[in-house]
């Protein structure tokens, strides 16, 4: 039985995907399996995580592709990733050791966009914030990082999969009833602005804050209000170069 259980749902990920799994297979911990829930590519997504190892599941939206995951993973550990982040090369290490550490049953860490712009710094430093300050009365976890004891998750039932947007953080606000919750310190994990990019920074910034008023005042979003899209970024690949080794220059940098 693998510690970990990697749970990634994917769309049409065959430019962001190869590099996530590079990311895991250089991993210094290596007690995982990988799971990809695809939600019907039509691209070279199965291919790829074939390719790789990866056990495949039918998906569908994020909350029903991270719970299809969960169905068939082995691990004590559940591990949700998107496919458009990075891993360094410590990042499973740190995270399951801390975890464990801290006797905790459901944490997350601190997202470094994966950008040279300062806008991105600020929209990332400022969500990291917020989540921070709120994780004991209103708590948030980002649904690209989430690390959850198996039996929590069986416990609650899963993501909510008739939300449409924020899910994970209802996920969260739910799981910490019946188990510890933090943040985690050592371990950060590197994320695409694609959303960004493909949405209009302010465009992004402004829903989401939406978003939260409106948990906030009328409760878990259930309709199409905000008109969330799965699968519709580009990967923002660098011209001249593989993405992998512009990811890596940009992490030594830091």
């Amino acid at each position: 039985m693998p510690k970990i259980s990697i749970i990634i749902p994917a769309l049409n990920e065959e430019k962001t995907l190869p590099d996530l799994l590079e990311s895991i297979k250089d991993q210094e911990f290596t007690d995982y399996e990988i799971i990809i829930s695809d939600a019907g590519s039509t691209d070279k997504t199965i291919e790829i995580a074939q390719d790789y190892g990866c056990r495949i599941v039918k998906g569908g939206m994020p909350a029903a592709g991270r719970n299809h995951g969960a169905a068939i993973a082995a691990g004590e550990w559940l591990l949700f990733l998107d496919a458009d982040v990075f891993l360094s090369g410590k990042f499973l290490k740190f995270l399951i050791e801390e975890a464990e550490e801290k006797k905790v049953d459901v944490a997350s860490c601190a997202v470094i966009p994966l950008s040279d712009k300062v806008i991105d710094a600020i929209l990332h430093d400022m969500a990291n914030a917020y989540i921070q300050l709120t994780r004991y009365f209103y708590p948030h976890a980002p649904g690209f990082c989430i690390l959850i004891k198996k039996a929590l998750h069986d416990r609650v039932g899963g993501f909510d999969e008739s939300l449409k947007l924020a899910e994970d953080h209802e996920y969260i606000k739910r799981v910490k009833k019946h188990g510890v919750y933090k943040i985690l310190k050592r371990p950060k994990i590197y994320v695409s602005v694609r959303r960004l990019e493909t949405d209009g920074r302010f465009n992004v910034a402004a829903k989401y804050v939406a978003c939260e008023v409106y948990r906030a005042l009328l409760g878990e979003i259930r309709t199409d209000i905000f008109k969330y899209k799965f699968g519709h970024h580009y990967a923002q690949l660098p011209k001249g170069k593989k993405i992998r080794e512009k990811i890596l220059e940009f992490i030594n940098k830091l």
